[in-house]
């Protein structure tokens, strides 16, 4: 099972790439892929918008540990007191950026603009969250085993915990930043902070029972700035 377990994350992040390319050619030809590149290259944006797709993550995920290390020292983000942390951070940022440059191009490059042109702002990023969740949960139950290939309880609520938790509402506020931006490659270095931020950077050195309520908590931190986006946009009319 472990040694299948790379090929299973190739083709988490390989396949919404691909899917999303062949849709793209199936459904608007070549027409299509130039709109699709065009995205991915708009990169003149605000820089207000490249902070916000770059930092929401990680400055939410420390937010949480250091929260949480008040109830224990655990929960210190391992890049913290780590001595070698261009160790931690440089390899944490090359998978993110891939991860992001990759699954962008099915989520946001087709179905965002399909689904958002038939559904509302909360619609389209709950179906798509959903999906992207749905997505890794192949990964999810195949990592989460003991090595003699168990399943671990704690380790699999942990993992769902995360998924079905924390990628809606984060998917709805890579919505709310590509709305008013139009920037795939925006998406891309989102979902890539997200990925380097959880999994690589500054996930702490705690048990997986201890995993599972700092995911509950940063579940909750997510979704709390997803409500507060989806009112103000309510407030101030759809971009």
């Amino acid at each position: 099972m472990e040694r299948l377990l790379p090929a299973v994350v190739l083709a988490m992040v390989a396949g919404p790439s691909l899917a999303g390319i062949f849709m793209t050619v199936y459904v608007s030809r070549a027409a299509g892929l130039r709109t699709l590149l065009s995205r991915i290259l708009t990169w003149r944006v605000g820089a207000i918008w490249y902070v916000a797709a770059l930092f929401i993550a990680p400055l939410t995920v420390v937010a949480v540990l250091l929260a949480l290390t008040l109830v224990s020292p655990h929960f210190l983000p391992t890049i913290f007191g780590a001595e070698d942390k261009a160790a931690i951070l440089l390899p944490g940022l090359a998978a993110g950026l891939v991860a992001g440059l990759f699954e962008e191009i099915g989520w946001t490059g087709f179905a965002i603009p399909r689904l958002r042109s038939q559904f509302g702002f909360v619609a389209t990023g709950l179906i798509v969250g959903g999906l992207w969740a749905l997505w890794h949960s192949a990964v999810a139950l195949w990592g989460s085993g003991t090595a003699s290939g168990q399943l671990a309880p704690v380790m699999l609520l942990s993992q769902i915990a995360f998924y079905a938790g924390v990628l809606p509402p984060y998917r709805l506020l890579m919505l709310w930043i590509h709305d008013r931006t139009g920037s795939l490659l925006l998406a891309m270095l989102m979902h890539g902070s997200l990925t380097a931020s959880t999994t690589f950077v500054f996930a702490p050195p705690v048990s997986e029972a201890e995993r599972l309520a700092y995911h509950i908590v940063l579940a909750c931190a997510f979704w709390i700035l997803a409500a507060i986006v989806a009112a103000r946009r309510g407030r101030v009319g759809p971009h």
